[in-house]
């Protein structure tokens, strides 16, 4: 018997050819497309979740002879990524929503759903590898290292790495775009989405419409304490930031710490933001959990390079000790831990240590 496979489908380039290509296998595939319900707001631009979304999918489906189902996954959308993203926000953290869309939308919520109506695998589009050796799975990087989504999805663990497929793990962008042209896919030339699907316009304006004045104004403190101005609200800054800031110092300055609990920004020069020791926490193995101190790769933010550094676990956290000193390292983004080209790990940052 074939074996079977949901591809999660949204319209895209990737995504429909990783769908075709698993029909060319000789996978029994079906296509699925996760509608969350946004606003119309969003109509027109290059997207993966809206209406133009889902019409795109269906004719993919269509053309490769596909069966092709729509479900909405609106409310957890709502409840596992946007709230946490203002939330977040609110508290003085940058998060990342795509980490967590993967992990309890795409890797939870549809892999569920999947096995449930008998599929042997989820699919989807990203560019990423999974290997096995023995009884292991391992999550690896994409051969194409500008197009690797690694950083996205180091959460998935040994009891979902096994039933996933990412067959676009060993392509680059250029050969899935000619394998679109190939196949005769109507969104061979479609644009990419590169912001954040359900915001609409910038993420300041998205959080203050959710909490409705529940921040306020308060100083701007240099790393000694001398107030400098008045920011428009702790959401509205992250660390690392240069612009908006409304101070004139004479000189750079960046946010080099958000308190939330003293409504208060901090910002210092360019140097005063290179630390190289942090916290991580929720911390998760894709393959084995490290349990002594090692030397990894690792990486801070999705298009930041990694960098050497000694991670030291410690139950569901871990201190990280990066060799050279990085700049602006953001508390709520990801730090993920690499070994050459495998996954091994990976946390939220809690905290900055000096």
């Amino acid at each position: 018997m074939k074996k079977k496979v949901m591809v999660a489908m949204s319209g895209g380039v990737d995504s429909s050819v990783a769908a075709a290509i698993l029909k060319e296998k000789g996978f029994e595939v079906t296509g699925l497309t996760m509608c969350f319900d946004l606003p119309d707001a969003r109509t027109g631009k290059p997207g993966c979740c809206g209406a133009q979304g889902i019409s795109d999918a269906k004719r993919v489906a269509d053309i490769l002879g596909i069966r092709h189902y729509v479900l909405s996954f609106g409310k957890v959308l709502q409840e596992k990524v946007i709230a946490d993203f203002v939330k977040q926000y609110s508290l003085g953290f940058t998060p990342n929503p795509c980490v967590r869309c993967n992990e309890f939308l795409k890797f939870d919520g549809l892999l569920k759903k999947a096995v449930g109506l008998g599929m042997d695998y989820l699919a989807t589009g990203h560019y990423c590898r999974i290997t096995r050796m023995g009884n292991k799975y391992f999550l690896k990087k994409a051969l194409d290292k500008k197009k690797d989504q690694s950083y996205f999805l180091y959460r998935l663990t040994q009891d979902k790495l096994k039933y996933i497929l990412f067959p676009l793990g060993g392509l680059t962008k250029v050969e899935v775009r000619a394998l679109a042209q190939k196949y005769g896919l109507p969104v061979a030339d479609k644009k990419e989405s590169q912001e954040i699907c359900f915001v609409p316009g910038t993420y300041q304006a998205f959080i203050e419409e959710r909490l409705k004045g529940k921040f306020s104004p308060g100083p701007v403190k240099d790393t000694q304490g001398k107030v400098l101005g008045t920011h428009k609200g702790i959401p509205f800054y992250t660390i690392g930031q240069r612009d908006k800031l409304g101070i004139a110092c004479g000189y750079p300055v960046y946010v080099s710490k958000i308190d939330s609990r003293g409504n208060t920004i901090f910002v210092g020069k360019k140097e005063e933001l290179l630390q190289n020791r942090f916290l991580v926490k929720d911390i998760v193995y894709p393959g084995a959990a490290i349990r002594r101190k090692s030397l990894l790769q690792v990486r801070i933010r999705h298009l930041s390079p990694e960098a050497a550094a000694w991670v030291k676990p410690a139950g569901k956290k871990a201190e990280v000790v990066f060799k050279s000193s990085c700049f602006a390292i953001t508390p709520g983004q990801s730090a993920v831990f690499y070994k050459n080209d495998t996954v091994v790990g990976g946390g939220i940052i809690e905290e900055v240590l000096t």
